[in-house]
């Protein structure tokens, strides 16, 4: 007869299954993390051929038709209702929201700039976790996380001069409208694959964002250059579809909290694609943010 406490033992298949589970995880996190960082430089590039409405409709509009032809093609079944209202809360926070207000800031903003206010992401996105869901982080995971988005912080005043300008309040209204998309999308892609989640809010933009390309292209010019073309296809495949696919199954694995964390890296390695790829100079304080940066992601995925 097997007492009690034999039959309450987890297995060590059970705790390395668990194991490889968050770590899988935090690999995929980690992943879109990576294509989100080269958001900005591609995004910039995208500038160089089309306005600024113009490619907001024009990325929503790839992504749209990729993401609907997926689903077709999987003959997955329509959400049910239940999820409808967080799908939308995705599609106006990631998918219209934020693309249109960083968009809008980057015309006037250089991509460094904007790249380590939008480092405040993780914190953000942990406190609409924490209202949202439920989430109770421990004190140190807390204490990490404002240190890591006041050394973001202190970096961007720092290279701003302490000024704020109108390009800033549109990064931190997009700070505000994707935590709450980002704390959507991480909650339902515990109930869908992650890929539908945004492949859903992707579709249901489709009705607004296929008439607005259509009016924004024949408001505003167009200069096809290779630049342009491959920032736009970048912004529209990668940092809207595929690396919220993978950012996606990657909360879902090891928590919200824990992978909005690892944007704190996503400012430091775009400074990194800014530099190679559109030539931009940024001052030697960016490797001590780095340093700092990293150690609150350590201290954070610890806790």
């Amino acid at each position: 007869m097997r007492t009690q406490s034999s039959a309450t033992a987890v297995s060590p298949i059970a705790v390395t299954t668990r194991r490889n589970h968050r770590a899988l995880g935090t690999a995929q996190a980690a992943l879109g993390v990576a294509a989100f960082s080269l958001t900005f430089p591609s995004t910039a590039w995208a500038l160089e051929s089309f306005g600024p409405w113009s490619l907001v409709a024009v990325r929503s509009v790839l992504a749209a038709l990729v993401a609907g032809g997926c689903l077709l093609a999987l003959r997955v079944r329509l959400p049910v209702r239940r999820h409808l209202p967080g799908l939308a809360v995705v599609a106006v926070g990631v998918v219209l929201g934020f693309p249109m207000l960083t968009t809008l800031a980057l015309e006037t903003s250089t991509t460094a700039h904007a790249a380590v206010v939008v480092g405040l992401l993780p914190l953000t996105t942990a406190v609409f976790s924490a209202l949202r869901t439920g989430t109770r982080p421990s004190r140190r995971f807390w204490l990490a996380a404002v240190t890591g988005a006041a050394a973001v912080l202190a970096f961007t005043i720092a290279q701003s001069g302490g000024a704020l300008t109108a390009a800033d309040g549109c990064l931190f209204a997009a700070l505000l409208v994707c935590a709450a998309g980002y704390t959507e999308g991480g909650r339902l892609a515990r109930v869908m694959p992650g890929w539908q989640v945004i492949g859903w809010a992707l579709v249901l933009c489709l009705p607004l964002t296929l008439p607005a390309a259509v009016l924004a292209l024949s408001y505003e010019p167009v200069r096809l250059t290779v630049h342009g073309v491959v920032g736009v296809v970048w912004v529209a495949l990668c940092s809207t579809f595929l690396g919220l696919l993978v950012w996606y199954r990657g909360m879902a694995a090891i928590g919200i909290p824990k992978a909005s964390q690892l944007q704190l890296a996503q400012p430091l390695l775009t400074l990194v694609w800014s530099a190679l790829l559109l030539g931009e100079h940024f001052t030697a304080a960016a490797p001590l943010t780095a340093v700092a940066v990293l150690v609150c992601i350590a201290v954070t995925q610890r806790s």
